[in-house]
Protein backbone atom coordinates (compact mmCIF):
# COMPACT_ATOMS: atom_id res chain seq x y z
CA UNK A 1 0.00 0.00 0.00
CA UNK A 2 1.30 3.32 -0.72
CA UNK A 3 2.20 5.84 2.43
CA UNK A 4 1.02 8.67 0.51
CA UNK A 5 -2.10 10.08 2.29
CA UNK A 6 -5.88 10.02 0.19
CA UNK A 7 -8.77 12.23 0.64
CA UNK A 8 -11.90 10.59 0.23
CA UNK A 9 -15.23 11.52 0.13
CA UNK A 10 -17.77 8.28 1.02
CA UNK A 11 -21.64 7.97 1.44
CA UNK A 12 -24.16 5.56 2.41
CA UNK A 13 -27.71 6.08 0.06
CA UNK A 14 -30.04 8.03 1.93
CA UNK A 15 -32.66 6.19 4.26
CA UNK A 16 -36.18 7.67 3.52
CA UNK A 17 -37.73 9.75 6.48
CA UNK A 18 -40.99 8.20 6.84
CA UNK A 19 -40.30 5.10 8.76
CA UNK A 20 -37.50 4.21 11.68
CA UNK A 21 -34.20 2.39 10.84
CA UNK A 22 -34.12 -1.48 10.97
CA UNK A 23 -31.26 -4.24 10.38
CA UNK A 24 -31.91 -4.13 6.99
CA UNK A 25 -30.93 -0.47 6.45
CA UNK A 26 -27.77 -1.53 8.91
CA UNK A 27 -26.45 -3.83 6.72
CA UNK A 28 -25.51 -0.52 4.24
CA UNK A 29 -24.18 2.09 7.02
CA UNK A 30 -21.86 -0.57 8.93
CA UNK A 31 -20.28 -1.21 5.81
CA UNK A 32 -19.69 2.08 4.82
CA UNK A 33 -18.78 3.31 8.65
CA UNK A 34 -16.30 0.43 9.29
CA UNK A 35 -14.91 1.08 5.78
CA UNK A 36 -14.62 4.87 6.83
CA UNK A 37 -13.47 4.02 10.42
CA UNK A 38 -10.31 1.77 8.32
CA UNK A 39 -9.36 4.72 6.13
CA UNK A 40 -8.86 7.14 9.11
CA UNK A 41 -7.40 4.67 11.00
CA UNK A 42 -5.07 4.17 7.80
CA UNK A 43 -4.04 7.60 8.29
CA UNK A 44 -6.00 9.10 5.30
CA UNK A 45 -8.71 12.08 5.00
CA UNK A 46 -12.19 10.58 4.56
CA UNK A 47 -15.14 12.27 5.29
CA UNK A 48 -18.68 10.42 5.88
CA UNK A 49 -21.87 12.11 4.42
CA UNK A 50 -25.39 11.11 4.37
CA UNK A 51 -28.99 12.44 4.86
CA UNK A 52 -32.81 11.79 5.42
CA UNK A 53 -34.57 11.43 1.97
CA UNK A 54 -37.29 13.72 3.05
CA UNK A 55 -39.48 14.49 -0.28
CA UNK A 56 -41.86 12.82 -2.23
CA UNK A 57 -45.65 11.56 -1.78
CA UNK A 58 -45.79 9.01 0.65
CA UNK A 59 -43.92 11.51 3.10
CA UNK A 60 -46.84 13.78 2.09
CA UNK A 61 -49.90 11.35 2.40
CA UNK A 62 -48.13 9.72 5.84
CA UNK A 63 -48.16 13.20 7.50
CA UNK A 64 -51.97 13.91 6.29
CA UNK A 65 -52.69 10.59 7.93
CA UNK A 66 -51.07 11.61 10.86
CA UNK A 67 -52.64 15.01 11.19
CA UNK A 68 -49.12 16.81 10.64
CA UNK A 69 -47.31 19.14 8.61
CA UNK A 70 -44.74 17.48 6.77
CA UNK A 71 -42.12 19.09 7.92
CA UNK A 72 -43.13 18.26 11.66
CA UNK A 73 -42.95 14.35 10.16
CA UNK A 74 -39.57 14.63 8.95
CA UNK A 75 -38.16 16.37 11.93
CA UNK A 76 -39.13 14.12 14.06
CA UNK A 77 -38.11 11.01 12.17
CA UNK A 78 -34.82 12.47 11.40
CA UNK A 79 -34.24 12.92 15.29
CA UNK A 80 -34.76 8.97 15.16
CA UNK A 81 -32.36 8.31 12.65
CA UNK A 82 -29.91 10.58 14.30
CA UNK A 83 -29.83 8.63 17.43
CA UNK A 84 -30.38 4.93 16.36
CA UNK A 85 -27.39 5.64 13.83
CA UNK A 86 -25.40 7.07 16.93
CA UNK A 87 -26.31 4.35 19.35
CA UNK A 88 -24.99 1.67 16.77
CA UNK A 89 -21.60 3.47 17.11
CA UNK A 90 -22.33 5.17 13.32
CA UNK A 91 -20.34 8.29 13.28
CA UNK A 92 -21.24 10.82 10.17
CA UNK A 93 -19.38 13.74 9.86
CA UNK A 94 -22.15 15.32 8.47
CA UNK A 95 -26.13 13.83 8.85
CA UNK A 96 -28.62 16.49 6.89
CA UNK A 97 -31.65 16.29 4.82
CA UNK A 98 -32.56 16.56 1.73
CA UNK A 99 -35.47 18.97 2.66
CA UNK A 100 -32.97 21.72 3.21
CA UNK A 101 -31.66 25.11 1.50
CA UNK A 102 -28.64 24.18 0.70
CA UNK A 103 -29.97 21.34 -1.57
CA UNK A 104 -32.24 23.55 -2.92
CA UNK A 105 -29.79 25.61 -4.46
CA UNK A 106 -27.80 22.62 -5.73
CA UNK A 107 -31.04 21.10 -7.49
CA UNK A 108 -31.85 24.07 -8.79
CA UNK A 109 -28.57 24.91 -9.94
CA UNK A 110 -28.18 21.52 -11.63
CA UNK A 111 -31.40 21.51 -13.43
CA UNK A 112 -30.34 25.15 -14.85
CA UNK A 113 -27.15 23.28 -15.73
CA UNK A 114 -28.67 20.94 -18.04
CA UNK A 115 -31.32 22.29 -19.28
CA UNK A 116 -29.02 25.48 -20.37
CA UNK A 117 -26.92 22.55 -22.18
CA UNK A 118 -29.80 21.01 -23.81
CA UNK A 119 -30.43 18.00 -21.87
CA UNK A 120 -33.51 18.82 -20.70
CA UNK A 121 -36.72 18.66 -22.84
CA UNK A 122 -40.72 18.98 -21.99
CA UNK A 123 -43.62 16.47 -23.16
CA UNK A 124 -46.90 15.67 -22.86
CA UNK A 125 -47.66 12.31 -21.14
CA UNK A 126 -51.18 10.38 -20.65
CA UNK A 127 -50.26 10.05 -16.53
CA UNK A 128 -52.04 7.28 -13.85
CA UNK A 129 -54.40 9.43 -11.85
CA UNK A 130 -56.57 8.17 -9.01
CA UNK A 131 -59.92 9.32 -9.61
CA UNK A 132 -61.09 8.90 -5.85
CA UNK A 133 -58.06 10.34 -4.30
CA UNK A 134 -58.34 13.11 -6.55
CA UNK A 135 -54.21 12.98 -7.06
CA UNK A 136 -51.72 11.89 -9.93
CA UNK A 137 -50.10 8.62 -8.56
CA UNK A 138 -46.54 8.68 -8.32
CA UNK A 139 -45.18 5.68 -9.17
CA UNK A 140 -44.84 4.13 -6.06
CA UNK A 141 -48.27 3.86 -5.20
CA UNK A 142 -48.72 2.25 -8.00
CA UNK A 143 -48.44 -1.72 -7.89
CA UNK A 144 -49.09 -4.47 -10.71
CA UNK A 145 -46.86 -7.03 -12.15
CA UNK A 146 -43.73 -6.20 -13.61
CA UNK A 147 -44.02 -6.75 -17.54
CA UNK A 148 -40.63 -8.49 -18.11
CA UNK A 149 -40.00 -11.21 -15.43
CA UNK A 150 -43.98 -11.03 -14.44
CA UNK A 151 -42.98 -10.74 -10.39
CA UNK A 152 -45.95 -9.72 -8.74
CA UNK A 153 -46.56 -6.75 -6.36
CA UNK A 154 -44.10 -4.80 -8.13
CA UNK A 155 -43.90 -0.80 -7.47
CA UNK A 156 -44.82 1.35 -10.45
CA UNK A 157 -40.92 2.44 -11.24
CA UNK A 158 -38.91 -0.51 -11.09
CA UNK A 159 -39.00 -3.67 -10.70
CA UNK A 160 -37.55 -5.69 -7.11
CA UNK A 161 -36.85 -8.67 -8.51
CA UNK A 162 -35.34 -8.17 -11.91
CA UNK A 163 -33.78 -4.54 -11.18
CA UNK A 164 -35.53 -3.27 -14.75
CA UNK A 165 -37.24 0.22 -14.11
CA UNK A 166 -40.22 1.05 -16.40
CA UNK A 167 -43.21 3.61 -16.15
CA UNK A 168 -45.90 2.49 -14.69
CA UNK A 169 -48.17 2.17 -17.51
CA UNK A 170 -45.77 -0.56 -18.39
CA UNK A 171 -46.91 -2.69 -16.07
CA UNK A 172 -49.47 -5.35 -15.69
CA UNK A 173 -52.60 -4.94 -14.19
CA UNK A 174 -51.77 -1.96 -12.11
CA UNK A 175 -53.50 -0.56 -9.17
CA UNK A 176 -53.73 2.47 -6.94
CA UNK A 177 -51.83 1.98 -3.39
CA UNK A 178 -53.73 4.92 -2.17
CA UNK A 179 -57.58 3.49 -2.86
CA UNK A 180 -56.72 -0.07 -4.32
CA UNK A 181 -58.53 1.11 -7.55
CA UNK A 182 -57.51 1.04 -11.18
CA UNK A 183 -55.84 4.29 -12.17
CA UNK A 184 -57.27 6.10 -14.68
CA UNK A 185 -55.21 8.29 -17.44
CA UNK A 186 -55.08 11.87 -17.76
CA UNK A 187 -52.13 14.19 -19.63
CA UNK A 188 -49.91 16.19 -18.05
CA UNK A 189 -46.82 18.24 -19.39
CA UNK A 190 -43.72 16.56 -17.68
CA UNK A 191 -39.92 17.63 -17.77
CA UNK A 192 -37.57 14.83 -18.52
CA UNK A 193 -33.63 14.44 -18.57
CA UNK A 194 -32.36 13.02 -21.97
CA UNK A 195 -30.10 10.22 -20.96
CA UNK A 196 -29.38 8.79 -24.17
CA UNK A 197 -27.01 12.23 -24.88
CA UNK A 198 -24.51 10.43 -22.00
CA UNK A 199 -24.48 7.09 -23.38
CA UNK A 200 -20.73 7.58 -24.77
CA UNK A 201 -19.70 9.46 -21.60
CA UNK A 202 -21.66 6.80 -19.66
CA UNK A 203 -19.90 3.52 -21.39
CA UNK A 204 -16.79 5.33 -20.97
CA UNK A 205 -17.41 6.10 -17.35
CA UNK A 206 -18.44 2.52 -16.41
CA UNK A 207 -15.06 0.92 -17.66
CA UNK A 208 -12.47 -0.12 -15.38
CA UNK A 209 -13.41 -0.87 -11.42
CA UNK A 210 -15.69 1.71 -11.10
CA UNK A 211 -18.28 -0.83 -9.72
CA UNK A 212 -18.68 -4.96 -9.04
CA UNK A 213 -18.59 -7.37 -12.22
CA UNK A 214 -22.42 -7.55 -11.54
CA UNK A 215 -23.50 -4.48 -11.77
CA UNK A 216 -21.52 -3.91 -14.87
CA UNK A 217 -23.40 -6.78 -16.30
CA UNK A 218 -26.23 -4.81 -15.36
CA UNK A 219 -25.37 -1.57 -16.96
CA UNK A 220 -24.99 -3.32 -20.30
CA UNK A 221 -28.14 -4.77 -20.29
CA UNK A 222 -29.50 -1.46 -20.24
CA UNK A 223 -27.12 -0.07 -22.50
CA UNK A 224 -28.44 -2.75 -25.04
CA UNK A 225 -32.14 -1.71 -24.21
CA UNK A 226 -31.37 1.37 -25.09
CA UNK A 227 -30.96 4.58 -22.71
CA UNK A 228 -34.38 6.10 -22.10
CA UNK A 229 -35.34 9.81 -20.98
CA UNK A 230 -36.11 10.04 -17.27
CA UNK A 231 -39.07 12.35 -15.81
CA UNK A 232 -37.79 14.41 -13.11
CA UNK A 233 -41.24 16.41 -12.81
CA UNK A 234 -43.65 15.39 -10.52
CA UNK A 235 -47.71 17.14 -10.52
CA UNK A 236 -48.73 19.32 -7.15
CA UNK A 237 -49.91 18.15 -4.93
CA UNK A 238 -46.59 17.06 -4.17
CA UNK A 239 -44.09 17.56 -0.78
CA UNK A 240 -40.92 18.89 -2.55
CA UNK A 241 -38.87 21.95 -4.43
CA UNK A 242 -41.05 23.43 -6.77
CA UNK A 243 -39.13 23.59 -10.56
CA UNK A 244 -38.04 26.81 -10.85
CA UNK A 245 -40.23 28.67 -13.75
CA UNK A 246 -42.78 25.33 -13.87
CA UNK A 247 -45.85 26.42 -11.47
CA UNK A 248 -46.95 23.13 -9.98
CA UNK A 249 -44.26 20.64 -11.39
CA UNK A 250 -42.00 19.79 -8.39
CA UNK A 251 -38.69 17.63 -8.83
CA UNK A 252 -39.13 14.17 -8.47
CA UNK A 253 -37.50 12.95 -5.25
CA UNK A 254 -34.89 10.86 -6.93
CA UNK A 255 -33.88 13.65 -8.88
CA UNK A 256 -32.73 15.63 -6.06
CA UNK A 257 -32.40 12.82 -3.26
CA UNK A 258 -28.30 12.21 -4.59
CA UNK A 259 -28.19 15.83 -4.71
CA UNK A 260 -28.51 15.51 -0.73
CA UNK A 261 -24.79 13.84 -1.19
CA UNK A 262 -23.70 17.25 -2.27
CA UNK A 263 -25.97 19.27 0.25
CA UNK A 264 -24.63 17.67 2.98
CA UNK A 265 -21.01 18.08 2.38
CA UNK A 266 -21.96 21.74 1.53
CA UNK A 267 -22.66 21.83 5.19
CA UNK A 268 -19.97 19.95 6.72
CA UNK A 269 -17.61 22.47 5.19
CA UNK A 270 -19.32 25.55 6.23
CA UNK A 271 -19.29 24.27 9.55
CA UNK A 272 -16.08 23.06 9.28
CA UNK A 273 -14.62 26.18 6.85
CA UNK A 274 -13.37 23.92 3.83
CA UNK A 275 -13.92 24.64 -0.12
CA UNK A 276 -17.00 22.04 -1.56
CA UNK A 277 -15.48 22.45 -4.79
CA UNK A 278 -12.15 21.21 -4.27
CA UNK A 279 -13.83 17.87 -3.82
CA UNK A 280 -16.72 18.33 -6.81
CA UNK A 281 -14.60 19.90 -9.39
CA UNK A 282 -14.23 17.75 -12.45
CA UNK A 283 -10.16 17.55 -11.81
CA UNK A 284 -10.44 16.87 -8.39
CA UNK A 285 -7.60 15.26 -6.13
CA UNK A 286 -10.60 13.85 -4.33
CA UNK A 287 -12.19 9.92 -4.37
CA UNK A 288 -15.98 10.20 -4.12
CA UNK A 289 -17.31 6.88 -3.33
CA UNK A 290 -20.71 5.88 -3.25
CA UNK A 291 -22.41 2.67 -1.53
CA UNK A 292 -25.63 1.72 -2.04
CA UNK A 293 -28.56 -1.03 -2.32
CA UNK A 294 -28.06 -3.39 -5.86
CA UNK A 295 -31.41 -2.32 -5.98
CA UNK A 296 -30.87 0.85 -7.19
CA UNK A 297 -27.82 0.54 -8.89
CA UNK A 298 -29.70 2.51 -12.01
CA UNK A 299 -30.14 5.34 -10.14
CA UNK A 300 -26.31 5.57 -9.21
CA UNK A 301 -24.37 4.41 -12.15
CA UNK A 302 -26.73 5.88 -15.18
CA UNK A 303 -28.49 8.83 -13.78
CA UNK A 304 -26.24 10.30 -11.37
CA UNK A 305 -23.46 10.27 -13.08
CA UNK A 306 -24.69 11.67 -16.40
CA UNK A 307 -26.51 14.40 -14.19
CA UNK A 308 -23.10 15.80 -12.91
CA UNK A 309 -21.17 15.22 -15.82
CA UNK A 310 -24.16 17.35 -17.68
CA UNK A 311 -23.80 20.12 -14.86
CA UNK A 312 -20.24 20.39 -15.32
CA UNK A 313 -19.14 18.55 -11.61
CA UNK A 314 -16.94 15.17 -11.05
CA UNK A 315 -18.79 11.92 -11.25
CA UNK A 316 -17.77 9.29 -8.96
CA UNK A 317 -14.45 7.67 -8.20
CA UNK A 318 -16.73 3.57 -7.61
CA UNK A 319 -20.41 2.79 -6.54
CA UNK A 320 -19.97 -0.11 -4.56
CA UNK A 321 -23.22 -2.32 -4.24
CA UNK A 322 -24.42 -4.68 -1.55
CA UNK A 323 -27.11 -6.95 -1.40
CA UNK A 324 -29.94 -7.25 0.81
CA UNK A 325 -30.78 -8.51 4.36
CA UNK A 326 -32.24 -12.09 5.46
CA UNK A 327 -33.22 -13.11 8.97
CA UNK A 328 -33.26 -17.05 8.84
CA UNK A 329 -32.97 -17.30 5.44
CA UNK A 330 -35.90 -15.68 4.62
CA UNK A 331 -37.54 -12.08 3.65
CA UNK A 332 -37.26 -10.34 7.20
CA UNK A 333 -41.17 -10.88 8.61
CA UNK A 334 -43.43 -8.54 10.93
CA UNK A 335 -45.23 -11.79 11.88
CA UNK A 336 -41.87 -14.01 12.83
CA UNK A 337 -40.29 -11.22 14.67
CA UNK A 338 -37.36 -10.93 12.28
CA UNK A 339 -38.34 -7.66 10.94
CA UNK A 340 -36.04 -5.67 13.41
CA UNK A 341 -36.03 -2.28 14.30
CA UNK A 342 -32.50 -0.91 15.04
CA UNK A 343 -34.53 0.49 18.27
CA UNK A 344 -35.50 -3.24 19.68
CA UNK A 345 -31.93 -4.41 19.53
CA UNK A 346 -30.80 -1.91 20.87
CA UNK A 347 -32.98 -2.69 23.67
CA UNK A 348 -31.99 -5.83 24.04
CA UNK A 349 -28.52 -6.64 22.63
CA UNK A 350 -25.06 -5.00 22.14
CA UNK A 351 -24.75 -3.26 18.88
CA UNK A 352 -21.18 -4.05 18.26
CA UNK A 353 -21.99 -7.72 18.05
CA UNK A 354 -23.93 -7.14 15.03
CA UNK A 355 -21.64 -5.24 13.68
CA UNK A 356 -18.87 -7.84 13.95
CA UNK A 357 -21.33 -10.60 12.87
CA UNK A 358 -22.41 -8.27 9.67
CA UNK A 359 -19.08 -7.45 9.04
CA UNK A 360 -17.87 -10.99 9.40
CA UNK A 361 -20.63 -12.15 6.96
CA UNK A 362 -19.82 -8.98 4.31
CA UNK A 363 -17.67 -9.52 0.56
CA UNK A 364 -17.34 -7.43 -1.83
CA UNK A 365 -19.94 -8.41 -4.00
CA UNK A 366 -24.32 -7.71 -4.37
CA UNK A 367 -25.10 -11.04 -2.87
CA UNK A 368 -27.78 -10.83 -0.09
CA UNK A 369 -25.99 -12.09 3.73
CA UNK A 370 -27.90 -14.19 6.12
CA UNK A 371 -28.77 -13.16 10.01
CA UNK A 372 -29.15 -16.45 11.24
CA UNK A 373 -29.94 -15.86 15.25
CA UNK A 374 -28.61 -19.05 16.68
CA UNK A 375 -25.69 -18.33 14.33
CA UNK A 376 -24.98 -14.79 15.66
CA UNK A 377 -25.10 -16.38 19.41
CA UNK A 378 -22.62 -18.79 19.26
CA UNK A 379 -20.00 -16.74 16.73
CA UNK A 380 -20.00 -13.59 19.28
CA UNK A 381 -19.58 -15.94 22.31
CA UNK A 382 -17.05 -18.10 20.21
CA UNK A 383 -14.74 -15.22 18.66
CA UNK A 384 -15.11 -12.45 20.36
CA UNK A 385 -15.54 -13.41 23.87
CA UNK A 386 -13.97 -17.16 23.95
CA UNK A 387 -11.01 -16.17 21.55
CA UNK A 388 -10.57 -12.39 21.56
CA UNK A 389 -11.44 -10.47 24.88
CA UNK A 390 -9.78 -14.57 26.66
CA UNK A 391 -6.25 -13.18 25.29
CA UNK A 392 -6.20 -9.75 27.66
CA UNK A 393 -8.08 -11.36 30.36
CA UNK A 394 -6.25 -14.53 31.23
CA UNK A 395 -2.83 -12.75 30.87
CA UNK A 396 -3.97 -9.46 33.19
CA UNK A 397 -4.71 -11.07 35.46
CA UNK A 398 -1.24 -12.22 36.19
CA UNK A 399 0.39 -9.19 35.73
CA UNK A 400 -2.03 -7.43 38.39
CA UNK A 401 -0.95 -10.40 41.28
CA UNK A 402 2.90 -10.71 40.33
CA UNK A 403 3.77 -7.93 38.27
CA UNK A 404 2.73 -4.71 39.39
CA UNK A 405 0.40 -4.23 36.28
CA UNK A 406 3.65 -3.71 34.40
CA UNK A 407 4.83 -5.65 31.22
CA UNK A 408 7.90 -6.59 30.98
CA UNK A 409 11.20 -4.97 28.79
CA UNK A 410 11.47 -7.80 26.90
CA UNK A 411 8.93 -10.06 24.45
CA UNK A 412 9.41 -13.71 24.87
CA UNK A 413 8.59 -14.62 21.36
CA UNK A 414 9.18 -11.63 18.62
CA UNK A 415 8.81 -13.97 15.44
CA UNK A 416 5.12 -14.40 16.58
CA UNK A 417 4.59 -10.67 17.33
CA UNK A 418 6.40 -9.80 13.29
CA UNK A 419 4.01 -12.77 12.29
CA UNK A 420 1.01 -10.60 13.72
CA UNK A 421 2.24 -7.46 12.53
CA UNK A 422 2.61 -8.89 8.59
CA UNK A 423 -0.76 -10.61 8.22
CA UNK A 424 -1.95 -6.87 9.26
CA UNK A 425 -0.88 -6.15 5.33
CA UNK A 426 -3.33 -8.90 4.13
CA UNK A 427 -5.95 -7.37 6.60
CA UNK A 428 -5.59 -3.91 5.72
CA UNK A 429 -5.74 -5.05 1.64
CA UNK A 430 -9.27 -6.95 2.95
CA UNK A 431 -11.01 -3.83 4.44
CA UNK A 432 -9.63 -1.47 1.43
CA UNK A 433 -11.11 -4.14 -1.07
CA UNK A 434 -14.27 -4.49 1.31
CA UNK A 435 -13.30 -8.17 1.95
CA UNK A 436 -14.43 -7.71 5.67
CA UNK A 437 -15.60 -11.55 6.00
CA UNK A 438 -11.89 -12.28 5.11
CA UNK A 439 -10.03 -9.74 7.37
CA UNK A 440 -12.77 -10.76 10.38
CA UNK A 441 -10.92 -15.12 9.45
CA UNK A 442 -7.85 -13.66 9.44
CA UNK A 443 -8.28 -11.42 12.91
CA UNK A 444 -9.75 -14.46 14.23
CA UNK A 445 -7.47 -17.29 12.76
CA UNK A 446 -4.57 -14.75 14.43
CA UNK A 447 -6.62 -14.79 18.09
CA UNK A 448 -6.63 -18.46 18.07
CA UNK A 449 -2.84 -18.91 17.53
CA UNK A 450 -2.64 -16.01 20.48
CA UNK A 451 -4.63 -18.67 22.84
CA UNK A 452 -2.48 -21.54 21.41
CA UNK A 453 0.71 -19.77 22.28
CA UNK A 454 -0.33 -19.11 26.00
CA UNK A 455 -1.81 -22.57 26.72
CA UNK A 456 1.38 -23.88 25.33
CA UNK A 457 3.51 -21.44 27.49
CA UNK A 458 0.98 -21.82 30.81
CA UNK A 459 1.83 -18.99 32.28
CA UNK A 460 -0.33 -20.19 35.53
CA UNK A 461 2.23 -22.81 35.96
CA UNK A 462 4.77 -20.61 35.31
CA UNK A 463 4.45 -17.82 38.26
CA UNK A 464 4.33 -20.53 40.91
CA UNK A 465 8.32 -21.09 40.31
CA UNK A 466 10.12 -18.09 41.41
CA UNK A 467 13.29 -19.52 38.26
CA UNK A 468 9.91 -18.88 36.07
CA UNK A 469 8.56 -16.25 37.08
CA UNK A 470 10.82 -13.83 34.53
CA UNK A 471 9.57 -16.09 31.80
CA UNK A 472 5.76 -15.77 33.06
CA UNK A 473 6.23 -11.85 32.71
CA UNK A 474 7.48 -12.31 29.37
CA UNK A 475 4.34 -14.76 28.38
CA UNK A 476 1.75 -12.16 29.90
CA UNK A 477 3.83 -9.39 28.10
CA UNK A 478 3.10 -11.01 24.89
CA UNK A 479 -0.09 -11.99 25.57
CA UNK A 480 -1.38 -8.40 26.24
CA UNK A 481 0.89 -7.12 22.94
CA UNK A 482 -0.77 -9.69 20.88
CA UNK A 483 -4.35 -8.54 22.22
CA UNK A 484 -3.26 -5.28 21.26
CA UNK A 485 -2.34 -5.81 17.84
CA UNK A 486 -5.93 -7.42 17.42
CA UNK A 487 -8.39 -4.80 18.45
CA UNK A 488 -6.03 -2.66 16.59
CA UNK A 489 -7.55 -4.41 13.77
CA UNK A 490 -10.87 -4.73 14.90
CA UNK A 491 -10.99 -0.86 15.96
CA UNK A 492 -12.95 -0.48 13.06
CA UNK A 493 -15.34 -2.64 13.61
CA UNK A 494 -15.76 -2.51 17.48
CA UNK A 495 -15.06 0.85 18.24
CA UNK A 496 -16.76 1.16 22.06
CA UNK A 497 -14.43 -1.58 22.87
CA UNK A 498 -11.03 -0.12 21.51
CA UNK A 499 -11.71 2.80 23.43
CA UNK A 500 -12.09 1.19 26.61
CA UNK A 501 -9.15 -1.08 25.39
CA UNK A 502 -7.07 2.14 25.15
CA UNK A 503 -7.84 3.00 28.18
CA UNK A 504 -7.14 -0.49 29.60
CA UNK A 505 -3.39 -0.28 28.02
CA UNK A 506 -2.77 3.08 29.03
CA UNK A 507 -1.98 4.14 25.34
CA UNK A 508 -3.28 7.04 23.27
CA UNK A 509 -5.91 6.20 20.55
CA UNK A 510 -4.70 3.28 18.51
CA UNK A 511 -3.62 3.87 14.52
CA UNK A 512 -3.05 1.43 12.07
CA UNK A 513 0.68 1.71 12.19
CA UNK A 514 0.77 2.19 16.35
CA UNK A 515 1.77 -1.40 16.87
CA UNK A 516 4.57 -1.56 15.09
CA UNK A 517 6.35 -1.07 18.04
CA UNK A 518 5.20 -3.12 21.09
CA UNK A 519 5.02 -1.66 24.21
CA UNK A 520 7.39 -2.56 26.90
CA UNK A 521 7.99 -1.85 30.75
CA UNK A 522 4.96 -0.12 30.25
CA UNK A 523 2.03 0.11 33.09
CA UNK A 524 -1.63 -0.61 32.23
CA UNK A 525 -4.46 0.03 33.86
CA UNK A 526 -6.73 -3.22 35.98
CA UNK A 527 -8.62 -5.47 34.03
CA UNK A 528 -12.02 -4.80 33.71
CA UNK A 529 -14.52 -7.10 31.79
CA UNK A 530 -14.93 -5.85 28.05
CA UNK A 531 -17.77 -7.79 26.70
CA UNK A 532 -20.07 -10.43 28.61
CA UNK A 533 -21.46 -13.38 26.24
CA UNK A 534 -24.95 -13.28 24.85
CA UNK A 535 -27.58 -15.46 26.39
CA UNK A 536 -30.52 -17.23 23.80
CA UNK A 537 -32.84 -15.57 26.08
CA UNK A 538 -31.59 -12.02 25.08
CA UNK A 539 -32.71 -12.99 21.63
CA UNK A 540 -35.45 -14.25 22.17
CA UNK A 541 -36.82 -11.34 23.61
CA UNK A 542 -35.71 -9.54 20.86
CA UNK A 543 -37.52 -11.40 18.96
CA UNK A 544 -40.57 -11.23 21.01
CA UNK A 545 -40.85 -8.06 20.93
CA UNK A 546 -40.19 -7.24 17.63
CA UNK A 547 -43.97 -9.32 17.00
CA UNK A 548 -45.20 -6.90 19.71
CA UNK A 549 -43.87 -4.09 17.66
CA UNK A 550 -46.27 -5.02 14.44
CA UNK A 551 -49.81 -5.78 16.66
Amino acid sequence: MSNEKRKLLVTSALPYANGPIHLGHLVEYLQTEIWCRFQRLMGNTCVYVCADDAHGTPIMLRARQEGLEPQELIDEVWKNHTRDFSDFLIEFDSYYTTHSPENRKFAESIYQELKKNGHISKKTIRQAYDEEAEMFLPDRFIKGTCPICRAEDQYGDACESCGTTYTPSDLIDPVSVVSGKAPAERDSEHHFFKLADFEEMLKEWTRGDKMQPEIGNKLQEWFDAGLKDWDISRDAPYWGFEIPGAQGKFFYVWMDAPIGYMASYQKYCEKQGLNFDEAWKKDSEWELYHFIGKDIAYFHTLFWPAMLAGSGYRTPTAVFAHGFLTVGGQKMSKSRGTFIKARTWLDHLNPEFLRYYFTAKLGPGVDDINLNLEDFVFRVNSDLVGKFVNIASRCAGFLRKKFDNTLSNELDNPALYEEFLEEGKKIAACYENREFSRAMRTIMGLADKANQYIDEEKPWVLVKDEATQDKAHWVCSQGINLFRVLITYLKPVLPDTARRSEEFLKIAPLQWDSVLTPLKGHEINVFEPLMNRVDDSQVEAMVEASRENTR
